[in-house]
């Protein structure tokens, strides 16, 4: 497997050679086109000048006007010679230029085109070079010349190597940009992913006691400070997660050790001597309510992990919610009656909804002890229940307010799980219930929170989501 920065090289260094390497390519076919067009011009020309020059003798008599060269003149410029040669309509040589020592190469089929009035181009070898060949009509200048056809060829040779040249060079061109390109990216890839290995070594060095620290590496450019910056907040929320872990155990901890030594000590005290049938029932008695205790903070524990896991499903069904809370607050009336307070029910009295009625009654149970736990005697607890919005469809809202302490200046803190605010809001539970509020609500797609009450105390509420029965 490459490496990041080999594949970055490789790809700009071999995006780069495609783009020379195409570039030179129709560099090389221009040249060449246009040296070839420039070539036929040529041939063209001398055609016209050669063909205008024989049919200018009165008497019909055919010769070339050329330049007097001797032979090691000739050879000198013979990539720049043009070879013309008469043929006739029968493939017989006519006249052919004074310097030629045999005939051009003759392509039948195309001198009986030319033999009919028209102009042929094409390709042969001639003396060993290869030839640029025109085949020149003479008929368009009279009858005198009906059925001869002027052949003209030039050397290709000088074209040939141009071209060669041109291509060697531009091949030569492309390696060296391939190459030098290819270092160049591997450097460029080099620097920018170095700021990366030095986020991750950052990043390899934090741990559990280390969550304080933040990742400070190449903050400072732009394509990097955003994945810094999603770093650093990731480790916040981890670090806020890891205390709130670590106080939750805490404080677990501290709530199961109470009972449990409490009932530690109330056996151990009753085991030091005989005593009587009553002062054991009073023991047993006093155990068994430590272990509902225990019982009691087992299963908010239990049921908060499982909300941190996504295991609160709700089982929804069409029910009457105000019925689901008669129902349950006739459940605390004796702990209402035991702390002196009241327990009034308002709002709807008839609330068909689709909602998980074990779910509704678990956040009514837990809302109202918690208010009983912080109401003074003689006052009254307000149980309300209604819609979220016009919608009959909409969500279910369950508030319950009491006349206690408030809520404080940060009403979310009261959600959070083993919550101690000052003494004059000693919680008479375990810290659970409201927190435990919270996970219901959300795991049935609704939410909850705390405001304070006009005129003193606290008004806590959640919503429901009203959901498709199965």
């Amino acid at each position: 497997m490459r490496s990041f920065r080999a594949q970055l090289a490789l790809r700009f260094s071999g995006s780069m050679t495609v783009a020379v390497a195409l570039l030179s390519a129709i560099t090389v076919w221009a040249i060449r086109r246009a040296m070839d067009e420039e070539l036929d011009a040529s041939l063209m020309a001398v055609a016209s000048i050669q063909a205008a020059s024989i049919t200018d003798s009165p008497d019909g008599s055919m010769e070339f006007h050329e330049w007097q060269l001797t032979p090691a003149e000739a050879s000198s410029v013979q990539p720049l010679v043009r070879y013309a040669q008469v043929w006739s309509e029968d493939n017989r040589s006519l006249l052919r230029s004074q310097y030629m020592t045999s005939d051009l190469p003759v392509d039948a089929e195309a001198l009986a085109v030319a033999g009919g009035g028209e102009l042929v181009w094409g390709r042969g070898v001639y003396d060993g070079m290869p030839v640029r060949v025109l085949y020149y009509p003479l008929s368009r200048f009279g009858t005198a010349h009906e059925g001869h056809v002027l052949e003209v060829a030039a050397p290709v040779v000088s074209r040939d190597d141009m071209v060669a040249r041109i291509t060697l060079s531009a091949t030569l061109v492309t390696m060296l940009v391939a190459l030098a390109s290819l270092l160049g990216s591997w450097w460029l890839a080099g620097r920018a992913v170095r700021p990366v290995h030095e986020v991750i070594d950052q990043a390899a060095d934090l741990g559990a006691g280390s969550l304080g620290t933040r990742i400070s590496a190449y903050a400072d450019t732009v394509e990097y400070r955003r994945l810094v910056d999603v770093l650093n907040h990731m480790l916040d929320r981890l670090q806020r997660a890891f205390e709130i872990q670590k106080r939750f155990t805490a404080d677990a901890s501290h709530e199961l050790r109470s009972p449990l030594t409490v009932l530690r000590g109330e056996m151990e005290l009753a085991l030091r001597r005989e005593r009587d049938p009553e002062e054991y029932r009073d023991v047993l008695a006093s155990s068994v309510e430590e272990v509902r205790r225990l019982t009691r903070i087992t299963e908010n524990l239990l049921t908060l992990a499982r909300s941190d896991a996504g295991s609160i499903t709700p089982e929804p069904r069409r029910v009457d919610v105000p019925g689901v809370v008669a129902r349950i607050t006739d459940r605390l009336e004796p702990m209402a009656a035991e702390r002196g307070v009241r327990i009034e029910l308002a709002g709807a009295t008839s609330l068909p909804a689709c909602v998980d009625p074990g779910l509704v009654g678990q956040i009514v149970w837990n809302l109202v002890e918690n208010a009983l736990n912080f109401s003074p005697r003689g006052e009254a607890v307000e149980v309300q229940v209604g819609l979220e919005g016009p919608s009959p469809d909409g969500p279910v809202r369950v508030s319950v307010m009491d006349r206690g302490p408030g809520v404080g200046d940060r009403p979310e803190e009261l959600f959070e799980r083993f919550f101690r605010e000052d003494p004059a809001r000693t919680r008479g539970g375990s810290g659970l219930g409201l927190a435990i509020v919270e996970a219901i609500a959300l795991a049935h797609g609704g939410n909850a929170w705390a405001e304070a009450r006009p005129g003193g105390g606290a008004v806590i509420s959640a919503t429901l989501a009203q959901m498709k029965a199965p």
